[in-house]
């Protein structure tokens, strides 16, 4: 199980790497493309995924 719970979190937080830099326009080919809300979406994206790996990697006890 915490195994798919690290996957899922690493996951989330690629896509939120990928929708910021599509937002700040490193990557092209998007109509996310150099839309700050995308960059903001990201960042918040890659935050929830962060989280989602400490919680993931807490130690039991």
């Amino acid at each position: 199980m915490r195994l798919i719970k690290n996957l899922l979190a690493l996951i989330v937080l690629a896509t939120g790497v990928l929708w910021s830099l599509q937002g700040i326009g490193w990557v092209q080919g998007s109509f996310m493309t150099g839309q700050s809300q995308w960059l903001y979406a990201g960042i918040v994206t890659v935050l929830v995924g962060l989280v989602g790996l400490a919680w993931a990697n807490r130690p039991r006890g």
